[in-house]
């Protein structure tokens, strides 16, 4: 009988600690700063995109981004978003990352026409049969970030397009007509040599 009430005492004073409720940590208060606001990392979303609020606006793009872009009309664009091969994780799977931006070449008036044509001549890979110019990008896990890329790239190919060719001083074409000249006697010498070759492989059948 003594036996059996010492273990019900020492099973009811164990559950008693095990049950009671762990006191609040002291050291939380070393995260807390002056003001009394809880600490935040220079890594938190807050600081980072300080003009979003909220999970629901982490994929919307930024007012700033827009005005960025007022260079290229957006609503001459046709952008979509889809599955990303590209960083995040178990997270591409879940979200709508990769970016997609594309417009009808032959039709965007907001590019001037000598530009248009030297960029059908230079992105013709990226053209598909519609005249559609298509352009992706999927380097970040963020959409936003993926269609300032795509902007970028139609300005650079506008950039690129929009250069004038140097006109060549008399020098650099006296250089430039030598080197054809030297490079085509080049070629000539290296046929004779190769048909030689070839001469002097043949077999008289006589």
């Amino acid at each position: 009988m003594a036996a059996t009430w010492c273990l019900r005492w020492t099973l009811s004073r164990v559950g008693a600690r095990l049950l009671r409720l762990p006191a609040r940590c002291p050291r939380r208060a070393v995260h807390k700063q002056v003001d009394g606001t809880e600490f935040q990392s220079i890594y938190s979303l807050d600081k980072l995109y300080p003009e979003s609020k909220g999970s629901d606006t982490a994929w919307k793009i930024p007012d700033d981004a827009k005005q960025a872009s007022n260079d290229i009309p957006l609503d001459r664009l046709m952008i979509s978003y889809c599955r990303s091969s590209g960083p995040g994780g178990q997270n591409v799977n879940k979200v709508n990352s990769k970016a997609e931006v594309r417009f009808h070449l032959a039709t965007a008036d907001w590019i001037a026409e000598p530009v248009r044509q030297k960029i059908a001549l230079m992105h013709k890979n990226k053209i598909n049969k519609s005249g559609e110019l298509i352009l992706t990008s999927e380097s970040s896990r963020y959409q936003f970030r993926n269609l300032a890329d795509c902007l970028q790239k139609i300005r650079d190919m506008i950039a690129e397009a929009s250069q004038v060719p140097k006109e060549p001083s008399k020098e650099d074409a006296r250089l430039y007509r030598l080197r054809i000249e030297n490079m085509n006697r080049e070629r000539l010498r290296q046929k004779r040599i190769n048909s030689a070759i070839k001469t002097s492989r043949r077999v008289d059948m006589d």
